[in-house]
């Protein structure tokens, strides 16, 4: 999709200028009259072929930018014009069902979008004044999730998972019952996705039929790492479309956080920045703010995020880490041991935590009530060692009640997901929280003692 650019005959002498120097994706741009201001977009070659987003200014009436596209075959002397704007992306009920570059051009070659409106990617967060200050839970429908990880309305959570442990089973759930419940559209911004993972994601929310309520946009592992580091501001933009203008709540999945900070070390590197602890960009803490504070709640919606984190070598001090947590509300993390034992989803209820989960905000009986499940499940877990070494029959009348109890809480958190219905033959499950509260009650109340635990397996409500 063609967006609107200064045209030759509009690009008068005082918006052109000529590369001074080429250093990689580092583009110095003279300008003789007025140097274009930071974030515009300039375009640079022959043909106008690269774009390059300007960065900082320096002596001599040089631009110097970041290309965001291949800089193969530049050289000094060749011409740049001065777009006048920052980049710029569509926003509109038409992008659903799409994908998108950083550019806001669409690239999954079904036809062109044209006469759309169009953002600049670069916004201010929405105002304090704007914001709405009650703490509001953001129901999933998901029982694991609802009952001890309560995502925030407008909030921010993380998910932690290795590969095959159900991560894009549970975004694309999340993504289909975000439209059935809430009404809302979806996001999907992969950031450094490799184009395989990107392919496998676009076929299976294409399957599970929740496509048409979502927009999928990406910056691959093979673009330039200014391409990489600015796609999550396009998808932001578009989530604010939906959340101002449409008045929708927004579920935003990012996959992943830890490859747009890469991006911004990348950046930084090329620019000459002196490093900071570890390596990182002296900018960390301010760039991760300047993404993170667009996500918000205001009185026409919500923009609720799920950002998938990848922690550098399992080590949580590491700054990257550190800086991301400061932002979350919640964090998910989906367990390989759960998985292997078909309790899905993998969500591990001892190792994941929510701000949410206080008295005052979920409520006294839902926070109890989690507590107790934690409880038991920690104490079947810490019996475990002595089933395996001694057996059952050698614990205690007490121990034997908490074991009986954990098992069934385990099996009654699993839950057969409408988008795997074609693959496990259950019927998928949308479960209100009071329905989930009130089972978690009956089974501590040991209700189902005496049925066998396989008939709280995969089962929606009781």
């Amino acid at each position: 999709m063609k967006q609107v650019e200064r045209t030759d005959s509009e690009a008068s002498e005082t918006y052109r200028g000529m590369v001074a120097a080429v250093r990689g994706s580092v583009v110095d741009v003279h300008f003789p009259v007025n140097l274009p201001a930071l974030k515009h977009k300039l375009l640079v070659g022959p043909q106008g072929e690269v774009v390059i987003e300007v960065v900082s200014h320096h002596q001599g009436g040089i631009a110097r930018g970041i290309a965001l596209s291949p800089t193969r075959g530049l050289k000094r002397g060749d011409p740049a014009i001065d777009s006048g704007d920052m980049i710029k992306i569509p926003v509109g009920k038409q992008i659903l069902g799409r994908i998108f570059n950083v550019f806001g051009e669409t690239i999954d070659e079904l036809e062109p979008l044209d006469g759309m409106e169009l953002r600049g990617i670069h916004q201010h967060p929405a105002s304090i004044a704007q914001r709405v200050t009650t703490a509001e839970i953001f129901e999933t429908g998901i029982k694991a999730i609802d009952l001890l990880t309560p995502l925030e309305r407008g909030g921010k959570a993380g998910l932690f998972g290795g590969a095959g442990v159900g991560k894009t089973v549970l975004i694309t759930e999340l993504i289909n019952n975000t439209v059935g419940k809430h009404e809302g559209v979806s996001i999907f911004c992969g950031i450094g996705e490799r184009s395989r993972e990107a392919e496998e994601l676009y076929s299976d929310i294409k399957k599970a039929g929740v496509l048409n309520n979502t927009v999928m946009i990406f910056g691959q592992m093979n673009e330039p790492s200014g391409a990489r580091y600015l796609v999550g501001h396009s998808a932001l933009t578009m989530a604010e479309y939906f959340r101002d203008e449409a008045r929708q709540d927004v579920l935003l999945l990012i996959d992943n956080i830890f490859r747009f900070v890469q991006a911004g070390s990348e950046v930084s590197g090329l620019l000459g920045k002196m490093p900071s602890r570890v390596g990182y960009q002296p900018t960390l803490a301010t760039e991760i703010a300047r993404l993170q504070e667009r996500i918000s709640n205001t009185a026409t919606g919500a923009i609720t995020s799920i950002q998938a984190v990848y922690v550098p070598a399992d080590d949580f001090t590491d700054p990257s880490a550190t800086h991301t947590f400061a932002h979350l509300a919640a964090s998910i993390i989906l367990s390989r041991k759960r998985a292997g034992e078909g309790l899905y989803p993998a969500v591990d209820p001892l190792r994941s935590w929510s701000k949410m989960l206080t008295p005052l905000v979920v409520g006294e009986r839902h926070y109890k009530l989690a507590q107790e499940v934690r409880r038991n499940l920690a104490e079947y877990e810490e019996l475990k060692d002595i089933i395996a070494m001694l057996g059952l029959e050698e614990l205690s009348q007490d121990d034997r009640q908490v074991v009986n109890r954990a098992r069934r809480l385990e099996r009654f958190l699993t839950q057969p997901f409408v988008t795997t219905e074609q693959f496990t033959g259950h019927p998928g499950q949308v479960v209100d929280l009071e329905d989930t509260l009130g089972g978690c009650e009956r089974i501590l109340n040991d209700e189902f003692a005496e049925r066998p635990e396989s008939d709280l397996y995969m089962l929606g409500k009781i």
